[in-house]
């Protein structure tokens, strides 16, 4: 099996805006990066000028509550990386320096495309080693409450078997898998947006949260009607946001999964649950490349990114 040769990104882009949950602004910088670099966050904007060096890895998971945050034992942290984690995983991209200067990535208009649409404006380019993935070679299944996940051996990627059920009659019961690719993912995925009740938003902002929110960002729902003038994207838009942040969530495994990932009511904790056990479990994946059935360690290279982005720089 060959998976290809690793991927960064072609030059450096920007994007700015603000949060959904702190309406704080945010200026992020997508830089190239080393082989075998992975994803990595470089905080700025910290008190006293501080910057810290965040890896996008599941044991960096410090809250899933809303939102999927990323964090270090100094407090330093990043809400809301999930949807450019999925846009960078649905795109295939292995290596990146991520530089942000706020608390929370920007939501943008609610899904990954806008992240899409930054990556494609500069491209990506091969880098001369495989890509490392992880094969799952033996069932991992966890339960919270009514919810469950479980990841399976099989397939030659990543593929995404979503169920969500909600008592809402806009929403319901919907289902979907998908074989995650860069094709797949920019046309069923990545233009899913978050959704949110008006009840549960109200009671968010009088907590201090989704400050941000608003219908240039989220599908608002009020009992069973749908507030967006525009409408869904998707007639199942709903299950696709889920699968979205699913890509985004499992990209903090730190290399694409080969396997198949079936999860019914899923969500930012149950994802990171799902992670957790598989990495507890030593006999339930392989780490391969392209070129050999090799099982390599999962380690940092923190401090290769940092050479790669002081090398791409301006």
């Amino acid at each position: 099996m060959k998976f290809g040769l690793q991927t960064t990104l072609r030059d450096r882009v920007e994007i700015s805006g603000f949060g959904v949950h702190s309406a704080a602004p945010a200026r992020v910088v997508l830089h190239p990066a080393d082989v075998d670099s992975g994803i990595v966050i470089l905080r700025t904007g910290l008190p006293n000028c501080r910057e810290r060096l965040i890896e996008a890895k599941w044991n960096n998971v410090t809250q899933t509550a809303l939102c999927t945050v990323l964090g270090d034992s100094t407090g330093a942290a990043v809400a809301t990386v999930e949807h450019l984690m999925a846009a960078l995983a649905g795109l295939g991209v292995d290596n990146a320096l991520i530089e942000i200067d706020g608390p929370e990535m920007p939501i943008m208009d609610g899904s990954a495309a806008p992240f899409v649409s930054a990556i494609d404006s500069v491209g990506l380019v091969r880098q001369g080693r495989p890509r490392r993935v992880i094969r799952i070679v033996k069932p991992v299944r966890i339960e919270s409450g009514k919810a469950y996940a479980e990841l399976t051996p099989g397939g030659r990627g990543l593929r995404l078997d979503v169920e969500i059920d909600f008592d809402a009659p806009s929403i319901g019961r919907q289902r979907r898998a998908f074989d995650v690719d860069p094709s797949s993912f920019r046309r069923e995925i990545a233009r899913a947006r978050t959704f949110g009740f008006v009840n549960d938003v109200k009671k968010l902002w009088q907590a201090g949260f989704a400050l941000g929110s608003s219908l240039e960002n989220s599908i608002a729902l009020d009992g069973d009607a749908i507030l967006n003038p525009e409408g869904l994207r998707y007639a199942d838009e709903f299950v696709r946001h889920k699968a979205l942040d699913a890509v985004g969530d499992l990209a903090l495994a730190g290399a694409p999964i080969v396997g198949c990932y079936r999860s019914y009511r899923p969500g930012h904790k149950i994802n990171a649950m799902m992670l957790s056990a598989l990495f507890a479990d030593r006999k339930a994946y392989e780490v391969v490349d392209g070129e050999a059935r090799k099982t390599y360690a999962l380690g940092g290279a923190i401090g290769r990114v940092a050479t790669a982005y002081a090398a791409n720089a301006d």
